[in-house]
């Protein structure tokens, strides 16, 4: 694994906690490095990362708050 990418996990709590839940990881980036790209993707789909997940997560949240309004009514 390369200096660059260990960096780039010790820096990130979501990148450390997922390469200790899947250990296979270690393997693939040591093997092959460009694969990080691949490991960026599966971290934030496996802890709702991206952008479609934080705006999914505001509009429950909304709704939330409105049903809450329409029954205080």
């Amino acid at each position: 694994m390369t200096l660059d990418i260990q960096f780039k996990i010790k820096n990130n709590p979501y990148y450390q906690r997922y390469i200790r839940e899947n250990s296979i990881w270690y393997k693939i980036l040591t093997r092959n490095p460009e694969f990080f790209r691949e490991f960026e993707e599966k971290v934030k789909e496996e802890y709702k990362l991206r952008t479609s997940d934080r705006l999914e997560r505001v509009f429950n949240t909304i709704e939330m708050i409105q049903s809450v309004i329409s029954s205080l009514k």
